[in-house]
């Protein structure tokens, strides 16, 4: 039975190389020779190429890549320009943001100038490639499912580093750029704000989220189940319904007596994937604006039970004039 636990691709498609539909023509083509790579065709299809940049794409890459540019040599500075500890203190380095003093003022390059540039650059790179994604959807006559989807972890990066440091009035509340800074920021966050795992637009992005990995994990390994069966035929079995959808179907029914369609799945999937990264950018939105302690909330609206007496009543210190609002 091992020959049926086809984890990794075991046919390879190897037809004529080509080139895809014809699409209307622009200044810029097709670019690349088609060439086939087995260990591609282990995780996908085995033919790489062509690709098509166009102008928006061109432009994406080429903001990215300053972004990129203006971020790494910022670290590489941090370290006196010392390759070693540039490789070494790579995960720990960080292009930060303007001091929460100077507000929505543009500060100095070396005071966060640079943290501005780069932010725009990668911002104007990811909304390119949005539109890049859109165009080429709606060229190829496909659904813009895909470009919504990317607009969705969009909405979350901005709400992170423009709309909400807008309402806040600082770019000081951004994160910095950094792999273990982001995540310092992210810890420190949620305590400043009472524990962000008490939003209850964050409870909701945990749920996608999980249930992302689930329904994919599911779906994924149903497939595969019934692979045997032609399961991987997945659009004539929607519109024709053979021994692979019937099986699986019949296998979910008698495992939880609910199945998805082979069309069906994909809906919850792409749901449950947008909705992560919507819920989680409107409870970021939240925090500070309109909520300044989510643990006092969860307590008022009977979410999280209050502290036990022998502490003593739990008081804000924002509103007790003991601490700063930051």
């Amino acid at each position: 039975m091992a020959e049926y636990q086809n984890i990794f691709t075991r046919v390879q498609i190897r037809g004529p190389l080509h080139h895809g539909v014809t699409a209307p023509d622009g200044i810029w083509g097709r670019q690349g020779k088609p060439f086939f790579s087995y260990f591609m065709g282990q995780i996908g299809n085995a033919q790489v190429g062509p690709i098509y940049l166009g102008t928006l794409g061109i432009a994406s890459i080429v903001s990215g890549l300053i972004a990129f540019e203006i971020i790494g040599l910022n670290m590489w500075a941090s370290v006196n320009w010392n390759p070693i500890r540039f490789v070494r203190d790579l995960p720990w380095l960080a292009l930060e943001p303007p001091a929460p003093s100077d507000g929505l003022r543009i500060p100095s390059l070396a005071h966060g100038g640079w943290w501005l540039m780069a932010g725009f650059f990668l911002t104007t790179s990811l909304i390119l490639w949005w539109a890049r994604i859109y165009r080429r959807s709606r060229q190829l006559g496909l659904g813009t499912h895909t470009a919504w989807a990317f607009a969705s972890a969009i909405w979350l990066y901005l709400v992170l580093g423009f709309i909400r440091p807008l309402l806040m009035g600082s770019w000081g509340e951004a994160p910095p750029f950094g792999i273990f800074p982001h995540l310092d920021w992210t810890v420190s966050f949620s305590l400043r704000y009472g524990n962000l795992y008490y939003d209850p637009f964050h409870m909701l992005s945990i749920v996608f989220l999980y249930g992302s990995v689930l329904i994919f994990a599911m779906h994924g390994a149903t497939i595969l189940a019934v692979s045997r069966f032609g399961g991987e035929r997945e659009v004539e079995q929607t519109v024709d319904r053979g021994t692979a959808s019937e099986r699986a179907a019949l296998f979910w029914r008698w495992t939880m007596g609910f199945n998805a369609t082979m069309e069906s799945i994909h809906r919850w999937a792409w749901w449950f994937a947008v909705l992560t990264t919507l819920t989680g950018g409107i409870g970021i939105l939240l925090t500070g604006t309109v909520v300044d302690n989510w643990f006092l909330w969860a307590v008022k609206h009977h979410v999280a039970p209050p502290y036990p007496h022998v502490y003593g009543k739990v008081i804000d210190p924002i509103t007790s004039g003991t601490g700063a609002h930051q």
